[in-house]
């Protein structure tokens, strides 16, 4: 009897997987909360200018990006991402640096991801993604096998923690001679329907809900030897988009995912370690999306008030020194602002810095930092502070 348990010990033994069951019933309140909120943030950017939903779209795919590797203990530079993707996007940015290689390959990967969200997925695509993210062909010093399924030459392909000798063994993958198998299933499955939304006479499965069970059936298949849940994630923003219909992202799931990123393992665990019903995993997901949702007021805060700033503004006299500092200011400026800083950027006499800050500050739009400190610096009425950890 302790034999047959064994043997179906992961979700991917089960005679019906990847035939999956749910019990919507526990969910479908979460998924119309879901829906409304995304309907509502989209209408809220549509409404705003190009130049402001630009913005708010770099921020938000910089934001995905960083999180999405940081899940996996990875920390690129959040100014090497913002690069990166203003320079596919065809945005000009202020202060663009030079990306490494690595921030390039996982940029690459997110973008023709969301940005082509309704191209079918292919295995081709899939092998150019891992290619992009292990440019070196390398994990780490490790050599991985890039651009194709892996291989278990050294034995299961299993996700483990602890010391060595005392590992604990969270998961074990399905063996590597059925990936190929496995994966046509997939993809056929990811393709279906591409344009669907949910629809109760045509019965097509809503793409947030494909969303949450294509993250748990990738993970689960663990087709490569690295990169798995960054490809997981990738295809879940891809359903995401195309659920939003719009290849605009405004909100991450991976930043969210990233701060309950010990629910996540723990949902995952048990989940591949059940039998196949999933219903507990898909109203985790429904939730995570939810608070995602929420975030992204406090996500797009400065952006919002830079905005708000210029339209409030529009007919207040200002100098062109002042202007450049504002943005400045504005586009999140490092450390405290004093009249010094003012006429080193400004490129003029302290004097005149001085004469800019007090006008300001008559005109309700500087005030003296209440902090204090040793020398008086001066902070903008009103700003969001940068609430993101």
């Amino acid at each position: 009897m302790h034999n047959m348990h064994r043997m179906n010990e992961f979700i991917h033994q089960h005679n019906h997987w990847p035939e999956c069951t749910w019990d919507s019933s526990k969910f479908l309140s979460l998924l119309s909360e879901a829906r409304n909120l995304q309907g509502k943030l989209v209408g809220k950017m549509e409404a705003l200018g190009f130049d402001v939903r630009a913005e708010a779209l770099l921020d938000t795919l910089t934001l995905d990006v960083v999180k999405s590797s940081e899940i996996e203990g990875e920390l690129l530079q959040p100014a090497q991402v913002r690069s990166s993707i203003a320079r596919r996007l065809g945005l000009e940015i202020a202060g663009a640096v030079e990306p490494d290689r690595n921030v390039e390959g996982v940029v690459e990967m997110m973008l023709d991801a969301t940005q082509n969200c309704f191209s079918p997925l292919t295995e081709e695509r899939l092998f150019d993604w891992h290619a992009a993210l292990f440019p070196t062909g390398r994990s780490g010093m490790r050599k991985i096998i890039v651009a194709g399924w892996r291989q278990d030459t050294c034995g299961p392909m299993q996700v483990v923690s602890g010391a060595m000798g005392k590992e604990k063994v969270h998961f074990q993958a399905p063996d590597s001679a059925l990936l190929e198998e496995e994966m046509a299933r997939f993809i056929a499955w990811f393709n279906a329907s591409i344009n669907a939304n949910t629809n109760a006479s045509t019965g097509a499965m809503d793409l947030v809900i494909k969303a949450a069970i294509a993250h748990l059936w990738f993970v689960t298949i663990h087709p490569f030897e690295d990169g798995n849940g960054r490809i997981a994630r990738a295809l879940t923003d891809m359903l995401l988009a195309r659920s939003d219909k719009s290849n605009q992202r405004f909100y991450s799931m991976s930043a969210q995912i990233r701060i309950e990123r010990k629910q996540y393992y723990a949902i995952l665990e048990k989940t591949q370690r059940g039998d196949v019903d999933i219903t507990d995993w898909i109203v985790w997901f429904l939730h995570c999306l939810i608070r995602a949702l929420r975030a992204t007021d406090s996500n797009h805060a400065s952006v919002l008030f830079k905005a708000e700033f210029w339209q409030k503004h529009i007919h207040t006299a200002l100098n062109d020194r002042q202007r450049k500092l504002l943005n400045k200011i504005l586009d999140g400026f490092d450390g405290k602002l004093t009249s010094s800083k003012w006429a080193k950027i400004a490129k003029c006499s302290k004097d005149s810095a001085v004469r800019d800050i007090n006008d300001l500050i008559e005109k309700g739009i500087l005030q003296k930092d209440v902090a204090g400190g040793r020398s008086t610096s001066y902070e903008l009425i009103g700003m969001p502070t940068d609430n993101e950890a």
